[in-house]
């Protein structure tokens, strides 16, 4: 599914808030803040940028799309079921016994999985594996992987970002969602990762900044990665956490707690249809 409209695109996105927020009302568990960041994200990402194919998942030329942050599965499951991935009524589901949509991404669940994650720190090293594999099988699939800001403090993290320009892999994307905050508290007063965009081009990426929320400036930082040639790049996309609910936003305590039924409703008016 390709969507050309930047109002459309902001229809999908007003979507997904609504169904994260329905997802995590139902249920009474769940990460809202970073979901609701790395919403535009993703809407760029699979109605514009990827090469996939809902209807064949495993399709072996497909992009690759890594959610290294995996606390934030309602997000891509949204997302996922907006693409035709499967239902989207099976969201309902989400976090209950036997449900394919578990509240960690696992590989051989809900089609469109790409890694199981849950342990953070990972996702980066994994995306390397992949693009490594790509270059040995002759594919020329890109690989697209999001990481939390708080997990960027984690050595494994750093150690990819250091190997990853070491292999010279251009069809790599390391995308940051950027919003200051990790599990209960802001990440600049647990271990400041600033100055970031420098770091990463002192380990050798091609590094773009864009307002994380704004379609177009993904849309063309996505474009500008397709042709860097030689080195990979990292998107630092600055964004709220807990974006579009005014009481979520830039608000540590929405990490991981759902809205009570009250609060559901409060947030689906502020998000508006």
């Amino acid at each position: 599914m390709t969507i050309d409209s930047i109002d459309e695109l902001t229809s999908a996105a007003r979507r997904t808030r609504r169904l994260i927020i329905g997802m995590l009302a139902g249920l009474g568990s769940g990460h809202p803040g970073g979901s609701l960041s790395g919403v535009e994200i993703l809407i760029a990402l699979y109605y514009r940028v990827l090469r996939h194919r809902p209807q064949e998942p495993d399709w072996p030329d497909r992009d690759r799309f890594v959610l290294s942050k995996g606390h934030a599965t309602p997000l891509l499951y949204s997302v996922l079921a907006c693409c035709g991935y499967f239902p989207v009524e099976e969201l309902m589901t989400f976090r209950k016994l036997n449900s394919r949509l578990q509240g960690h991404p696992k590989v051989g669940t809900a089609p469109g999985i790409e890694m199981s994650a849950g342990s953070l720190g990972q996702g980066l090293s994994y995306s390397i594996g992949q693009c490594l594999a790509g270059r040995l099988d002759g594919k020329d699939y890109r690989v697209y992987c999001l990481l939390g800001d708080g997990e960027c403090q984690e050595g494994q993290t750093w150690e990819a970002l250091m190997s990853a320009p070491n292999y010279q892999l251009d069809n790599l994307v390391a995308i940051i969602d950027r919003n200051g905050i990790q599990n209960d508290w802001f990440v600049s007063e647990t271990m400041e990762l600033e100055p970031l965009d420098e770091k990463l081009r002192a380990f050798g990426w091609h590094v773009v900044s864009v307002d994380g929320h704004d379609l177009r400036q993904l849309l063309d930082a996505f474009d500008e990665a397709k042709i860097i040639q030689d080195r990979p790049t990292a998107i630092v996309a600055r964004t709220v956490k807990g974006k579009g609910v005014s009481f979520m936003e830039n608000n540590p305590e929405w990490h991981g707690k759902a809205p009570s039924k009250e609060q559901a409703e409060q947030a689906l008016a502020e998000i508006g249809e």
